[in-house]
């Protein structure tokens, strides 16, 4: 469980930083890392919707 909560900050964490400094990424790795960070915030998102699920909510 601790392991899931460290992801899911470090993923919207990730998020964020990557929408604030949008401006100050490279154009070739722009798109890259912001496939990298939608990835990571759905599956934050996903996990964090079935871990409430899993708990009896």
């Amino acid at each position: 469980m601790d392991s899931l909560v460290i992801f899911i900050i470090c993923a919207f964490a990730l998020g964020v930083v990557i929408i604030l400094s949008k401006n100050n990424i490279p154009p070739k790795l722009r798109r890259g890392f912001a496939i990298v960070a939608i990835v990571m915030v759905a599956v934050a998102f996903c996990l964090l919707v079935y871990s409430f699920f899993s708990m009896g909510l």
